[in-house]
């Protein structure tokens, strides 16, 4: 059986999340800064876009080397096996990116890369034009660490983090991936209550539901590498298959979405009607100084505004307080909030349990956990 290397990259602080999803999938893994590393077989393709949910790509490496001239940087790449993957007719854009590395201009760099791989494919299709490049998509990427280069190919085409539910947003929308990490980092299941007392679009409530009854997220969008002939189709259609089959569409969920801006409220459910989840998620229109809980447990799982991206730090302080006037009263619930506001806890009025970084976009954030009863007691 072909194996392959495969890259799933992952925004900071998120590789252990996108790791422990790959090797739910069957594959090990070998983590990275940005990048989780593995062995798999072609059809780990298929599978690894449909189904990770916080990895923001799959890339194929094609091959590494040390490269710290122009010339070995050129020998290096034409000597990576590319006719293995890319097709007579297929299209060679390449981007790149350096680090630390003396080959420092990227437009050099990838000019360098793209003349090394079309000279290469020409040799081993015994084409003397040029290559037609008007078939399917091969992107490829020359990433200079120091003096070693990664050659890749990207699988997925458009982000992973595009599910293709989205049909409107906000000013400040929360990344499908991220949304589906700040789930995956609790220890919410499907038969608990999950509320998001500040929804905008739907992103962290859709993304529960999607989990929730075990829907793969790439389900209902298209990747690049579809339409590579040396992946079989029947690799494709087994994936897709699997997703069907491990899909739990009889999962009964209570998730409730609200937010104070009825508008976004009108979003949310149209996203939510995309996806094909309009029926499972209940939407309200509210402040969170409102919100009424009448389970004993639950999750709250939240990203409310925050001056540096909306309105002020007072207004993001007030927000704290509000919720902390209500989740004070119920102590067995475990509470998630991603802010940026560094005097959270204070405006909250409790010290988390625990706080993990991460980035939103290019903010940097604090993931304040305050676990619940259940939580506590599940842990020890």
């Amino acid at each position: 059986m072909q194996t392959v290397t495969l890259i799933a990259t992952a925004a900071m602080g998120l590789e252990a999340v996108v790791a422990k999803e790959v090797n739910a999938l069957g594959y090990e893994t070998h983590v990275e800064n940005g990048k989780v590393i593995f062995e798999a077989p072609i059809s780990a393709i298929p599978r690894c876009n449909l189904w990770l949910r916080s990895a923001d790509r799959v890339k194929l490496q094609v091959g590494t080397f040390k490269a710290s001239s122009f010339e070995e940087l050129f020998e290096g790449t034409k000597s990576l096996p590319w006719e293995k993957y890319i097709a007579e007719d297929g299209q060679v854009p390449v981007i790149g990116k350096s680090v630390k590395s003396k080959l420092y201009s990227v437009p050099d760099c990838q000019a360098i890369t793209k003349k090394a791989i079309v000279e290469r494919l020409k040799l081993k299709y015994g084409i003397v034009s040029k290559l037609p490049e008007s078939g399917a998509m091969f992107k490829v990427e020359i990433a200079l660490l120091k003096d070693e280069a990664t050659l890749t190919i990207d699988t997925s085409g458009t982000g992973l983090h595009k599910r293709g539910y989205r049909v409107g947003q906000g000013d400040a929308p929360l990344k499908e991936t991220l949304a589906a990490s700040l789930i995956m980092l609790t220890n919410w299941h499907a038969d608990e209550t999950l509320i998001d007392p500040f929804c905008g679009s739907g992103t962290i409530a859709i993304e529960a539901a999607l989990i929730g009854q075990n829907i793969a997220p790439g389900f209902n969008r298209e990747f690049a590498s579809e339409e590579w002939s040396f992946i079989k189709r029947k690799h494709w259609e087994d994936a897709f298959q699997e997703a069907e089959d491990k899909a739990n569409y009889d999962q009964k969920l209570e998730i409730i979405g609200s937010d104070i801006d009825h508008k976004m409220i009108d979003i949310a459910k149209q996203n939510a009607m995309e996806s094909g989840l309009g029926d499972l998620i209940t939407w309200k229109q509210m402040q969170v100084k409102d919100l009424t809980i009448r389970k004993h447990n639950g999750y709250l799982i939240g990203n409310p505004p925050y001056g540096q991206r909306l309105g002020d730090y007072k207004h993001a302080a007030k927000i704290a307080n509000d919720l902390g006037s209500v989740m004070k009263h119920h102590e067995s619930w475990s509470i998630y909030i991603l802010t940026a506001y560094e005097n959270f806890e204070k405006a909250f009025g409790q010290r988390a349990t625990k706080k993990r970084k991460l980035f939103n976009g290019y903010i940097r954030t604090d993931y304040y956990q305050y676990f619940g009863k259940k939580v506590r007691e599940d842990l020890e």
